[in-house]
């Protein structure tokens, strides 16, 4: 003993070594991989706790996976005891010791062993294949084929798919071929689509593909996959088919969202109708949507996001567009940031917005409309962004008047100040009055989210009906569809609200729409034909559907009855429910205003929390009023729609409050549930059950123990059982005779229907077990009705090649009798004719024996018969000919013609953009003269300023020369003159020419001074004088010169080169003037140096 426990410890410190080396190397989400089976001759798998051992070889049922302890996991082989064991004797042990692969022993009861599947079964592709079929065969085989990326498997009338969280290459055009060419018949959805269009046409029954699962389970891909399929088989009929697969994408955009389970969960259930031709072509379509989940539109949970759409706008709009829509990143809004969650790993939000305006595109939803709903998104993303602000004690607020509020009025279109009123303020009507009320903060968070909530809904209800106007049957419609049904997933979160109260009451509502199709109706077939049948129990969700839908006690019933009065609270609702339902096992209720409710998915606890306020979802007048006064065209038509469903309801008044009542959203909820199982039941359903293989989006991981119990709840394994036991071929006695009694023989008249039906199947060999005769039909087997098909085949072909032979001989005899027939009535009409043309001759020789005038005129008469025939086939000829002529020439000028029209109709198209093109450049153009006009202004009255003060400047220059020539005379006399005022700088500056003219002055007894002299000092001056003038006078000209001048364009260039010019122009006078000034000065000096050296020489004189 101490050896071998000594060995198992060295044993079990290396695998534990391996362990940890496997750890390290591979992700700790993913389950670890399988060990090796060994090959025993017999193997054991435990069974599931529920199901206990069968007792006979016929029900014993085994699969390659077990359950030890109540964990799945591989067990080695053990002995297990049989009938064969107990007969010869040998002792029967309670109790078998299994030896684990890790040799560890395990000690489970007898009856929780079961046989397991030959090796050759692992991966069947449908599981009524399996040998012994239970729980963990089933794991097993489904967890085989889905680590072969194999995600479809069949459950005898019921299509597996197993979502893979990834990428798989099992679609694509050459795979569409191959399933519409019958080259491949594995299970997949394009066998499913191919199924239900096939018995479409052939049958003339409109189809159904029901498609449930829970969420995160893969149900909206597979309903793409399914549409694109149809659309595939059904296109060529103006391109409709484009348009309906386009329609994913825009209602993924706006009804789907990420969740805790899902990165692309759909909030709302749509049923999607593609109406087909006589000749199986798709002529249109149709969207019916349920309950969307809008408060996802205010309130989010921790790591869940808001409606794609909201995230793709803020990414992905064009820059063009963003500034028009006042738009941010999705961080700066409190609706989206709330959750801390704005991006889903490896999906581009603004490539996903690029595909969404093509989609828009493809359904011919105009531009213009296009930016309409984004503006209406935009808005709902600034609403929440209004914050409020407490004024007093009673928790009464004012609105923060900020960018939030000026951006959603902007964009709704309507005045700051209503939507202000419409968010802080409600009319009360206290008699005959109405008066205007404050609201609480409470109040005021509710009315802001109730209108961002009813936009979107509205928008979204918009864009249904929008998709329905562009998908809209044709003419050729012939009445047959295919309906695909994506509906709500099972939920089950930490917080449970009315929305999950809904969604978990669609699947139960379906659920039992499943098991009535699969379970009920097959095995009431059975059982009332009369044919032996061992009923197959299943678990039946019909107690728990009544709890929802019971009247007058039922959950519904009771909430709208709460909903009605005006004090009933949530927990008053919670309480009414306990009272009713303590004793149901459906049922359980909890303390603080919850409940749990016992689904055949799982329990769910529900908080009561705004129950009856979502239900009766209330919609206020002064929101309506608020709509109403919008420009946009968006707004207005939801406020129309909510006229008009106010004037089919009631309008009341609720706690001082005007409301516009309507039915309640469950009631309404609930009759569209009905109506829908009611369409579903009028045409032959397909079902297709999609598994969520673990519960963090993991590729290749597969959870048994969550795949487990989806399995449970929607009972596959029960619908395998009855697959595989069933009799899913059934046609009537009637029927079966009609067509197989001829493979009798020799029959008696007077033989009923079911004794030929029983002669027929003795004669052909069937076995016994593998049909059963009812009352009214006969039940066969899978393919046994295959071997009667082939008997028919061959009879039929036969008798068709003695009806052809018989036939053709009866022809061959006709055919000769006719012939004989015709030979001789041709032998006499020759010999009538013959006679008669013998009898004309002799006739014609009698009279060439009269005379010769006779032969004359016959010989005229034959010559102008020769002649007008000749002329008569001439014209005839002409008329032909000319016809021909006319008729080619004809097509050639409508040829030409209709060449000039499609060239006319293209250049009209092309001159209607190039003149769209015109009239943007026009705008652009207009938007930039009124910019240049204004610079120029402001230009000319900058020139206008400087040529004033040049022109000041010269006058003020000419008139301090005129005062200097002045004074020269006097200084000289008083004999007083300083140099310094000759070299004055502050004179010279004062210097500007202002006429031409010379001055003299004359004193007492003093000389003139030289004209000659002073005009050469006043030369430069005046010259700069004039040139100012006349350049002052050209530029005045050349700027009214270039103002008349039309084009905008060339005004531009124009004004420019007149500015450099001018500039120019400027720089160099003031360089002249420099220069003239100096040359001033300098002639002042000299003059002034001659008149004191003339009186220095006189004075010496004297």
């Amino acid at each position: 003993m101490l050896s071998l426990s000594t060995a198992r410890s060295s044993l079990e410190e290396m695998l534990d070594s391996l362990r940890r080396e496997e750890e390290t190397q591979t992700p700790r989400d993913l389950p670890p991989p399988l060990p090796p089976r060994p090959k025993p001759t017999s193997r054991a798998r435990l069974p599931s706790a529920k199901r206990p051992l069968p007792t006979s070889k016929e029900e014993m049922e085994v699969e390659d996976g077990e359950k030890c302890n109540g964990k799945l996991g591989h067990v080695a082989p053990g002995s297990v005891r049989t009938a064969a064991d107990d007969a010869k004797g040998r002792p029967i042990k309670k109790n078998i010791s299994l030896t684990a692969l890790l040799l560890q022993a395990v000690t489970v009861p007898t009856q929780d062993v079961l046989p397991a599947n030959p090796r050759i079964l692992d991966e069947v592709d449908d599981l009524a294949q399996l040998s012994y079929l239970n729980e963990p065969s089933v794991l097993h085989n489904l967890q085989c084929r889905y680590s072969q990326d194999s995600i479809y498997s069949k459950a005898g009338p019921v299509l597996l798919s197993v979502n893979p969280f990834k990428n798989v290459h099992l679609y694509g055009d050459d795979i569409v071929t191959a399933y519409r060419k019958k080259l491949l018949d594995s299970p997949h959805v394009y066998a499913i689509a191919d199924a239900a269009y096939n018995a479409m046409r052939a049958d003339e029954v409109n189809q159904s593909i029901v498609i449930s699962g829970e969420s995160g389970a893969g149900k909206t891909e597979t309903a793409k996959i399914a549409m694109q399929y149809l659309a595939a088989l059904g296109g060529g009929n103006g391109g409709i088919e484009s348009k309906v697969v386009q329609t994913s994408c825009i209602l993924e955009a706006f009804g789907n969202a990420k969740t805790t389970r899902n990165n692309n969960s759909s909030r709302f259930g749509k049923l999607i109708e593609m109406n087909f031709n006589a000749a199986g072509k798709i002529c249109g379509a149709k969207i019916q949507t349920f309950l969307l989940e809008k408060s996802r539109v205010v309130q989010l949970s921790e790591g869940e996001r808001s409606y794609h759409i909201f995230y793709q706008l803020c990414s992905g709009v064009p820059s063009s567009l963003r500034g028009r829509l006042r738009l941010r990143s999705a961080s700066e809004y409190k609706y989206l940031n709330q959750s801390e969650c704005l991006q889903i790993p490896n999906i581009d939000d603004a490539q996903k917005f690029h595909h969404l305006m093509g989609a828009l595109d493809s359904i011919r939803i105009c531009k213009e409309d296009q930016e309409h709903a984004f503006e209406m998104l935009a808005a709902v993303l600034w609403l929440g962004n209004i914050s409020f602000l407490v004024t007093d004690n009673q928790n009464h607020i004012e609105v923060v008047s900020d960018e939030a509020v000026t951006n959603a009025a902007g964009l709704m279109g309507c005045s700051e100040q209503d939507l202000i009123l419409t968010m802080s303020t409600r009319r009360v009507r206290a008699g005959k009055d109405e008066v205007t009320k404050s609201l609480t903060l409470e109040q005021a968070i509710d009315t802001r989210d109730a209108l961002a909530m009813f936009i979107y809904v509205s928008l979204f209800d918009w864009l249904v009906e929008q998709m329905n106007l562009s998908l809209s049957m044709g003419k050729d419609n012939m009445g047959r569809s295919i309906n695909i049904l994506d509906m709500y997933g099972f939920e089950s979160h930490k917080k449970n609200s009315f929305e999950q109260f809904c969604i978990n009451y669609a699947d139960e509502r379906l659920q039992q729409h499943f098991n009535k199709h699969l379970f009920k109706l097959e095995q009431e077939e059975y059982e009332l034909d009369g044919i032996d049948w061992k009923r197959v129990d299943f678990e039946d969700n019909q107690d728990c559907v009544d709890l929802f839908e019971k009247t007058p006690i039922g959950f519904i019933s009771i909430l709208d009855e709460l909903s009605n009065l005006p004090k009933a609270t949530d927990l008053a609702f919670a309480a009414k429910l306990k009272h009713h339902f303590s004793t149901n096992r459906w049922f359980k209720g909890e303390r603080g205003g919850t409940f749990s409710i016992r689904h055949h998915a799982g329990e769910v606890l529900y908080e009561t929390g705004k129950f009856l306020e979502k239900n009766q979802d209330p919609i206020h007048s002064e929101i309506i009023e608020l709509l109403s006064s919008c420009t946009g065209r968006l707004p207005q038509s939801f406020a129309a729609l909510l006229k008009q469903s106010k004037n089919r309801g009631s309008a009341s008044a609720q706690s001082g409050m005007s409301v516009c009542r309507k039915q309640s959203v469950a009631t309404k909820f609930k009759g569209k549930l009905f109506k829908l199982i009611q369409h579903l039941d009028s045409t032959k359903q397909h079902f297709i059950r999609c598994i969520r293989p673990n519960n963090k989006q993991i590729p290749g991981a597969f959870e048994k123990d969550i795949a487990l119990e989806q399995l449970r709840s929607c009972g596959i394994l029960q619908v395998v059982r009855i697959s595989k036991s069933g009799y899913p071929v059934r046609i009537s006695h009637q029927e079966f005779t009609q067509r197989y009694v001829s493979l009798l023989g020799e029959t008696k008249d007077c033989q009923d229907p079911l004794s030929l039906s029983i002669a027929i199947l003795q004669k052909f060999g069937i076995v016994p077990e593998m049909y059963q005769v009812g009352y009214t039909k006969l039940y066969f087997r899978k393919s046994q009705i295959d071997v009667l098909e082939d008997v028919r085949k061959q009879v039929v072909q036969g008798t068709l090649e003695v009806q052809k032979c018989f036939i053709g001989q009866h022809a061959c005899q006709d055919f000769h009798k006719l012939k004989e027939q015709v030979v001789t009535l041709q032998s006499y009409i020759r010999g009538e004719i013959a006679r008669k043309e013998y009898g004309a001759l002799l006739g014609s020789q009698k009279q060439v024996i009269r005379g010769g005038s006779d032969e004359q005129f016959t010989a005229v008469a034959q010559i102008q018969s020769v002649v007008r025939g000749w002329l008569a086939r001439k014209q005839y000829n002409h008329l032909r000919n000319s016809k021909q002529s006319y008729v080619e020439e004809l097509s050639t000028v409508v040829e030409e013609l209709r060449k000039r029209v499609l060239v006319a109709e293209a250049t009209v198209g092309q001159k209607e953009t190039e003149n769209m093109a015109l009239r943007e450049q026009v705008v652009q153009y207009e938007a930039r003269w009124s910019e240049y006009e204004s610079k120029m202004k402001s230009m000319e009255e900058m020139w206008q300023k400087q040529i004033t003060s040049l022109q000041m400047s010269l006058a003020a220059a000419k008139k301090s020369l005129i005062a200097e020539n002045a004074t020269k005379p006097a200084r000289r006399l008083d004999g007083a003159q300083s140099p310094q005022f000759y070299e004055s700088e502050d004179t010279s500056r004062t210097h500007t020419p202002g006429d031409s003219s010379p001055v003299r002055r004359a004193n007492n007894g003093v000389d003139e001074l030289p004209s000659r002299d002073t005009n050469a000092s006043l030369n430069p001056v005046s010259h700069l004088t004039q040139e100012f003038e006349e350049r002052s006078r050209a530029f005045n000209d050349a700027v009214v010169e270039v103002k008349s001048d039309q084009s905008p364009i060339h005004t531009i260039e124009e004004f420019r080169r007149l500015r450099d010019r001018f500039e120019a122009w400027k720089k160099d006078y003031k360089a002249r003037l420099k220069e003239a000034k100096v040359k001033v000065h300098k002639l002042g000096r000299i003059e002034a140096e001659k008149h004191r050296m003339k009186w220095w020489g006189r004075k010496s004189k004297r």
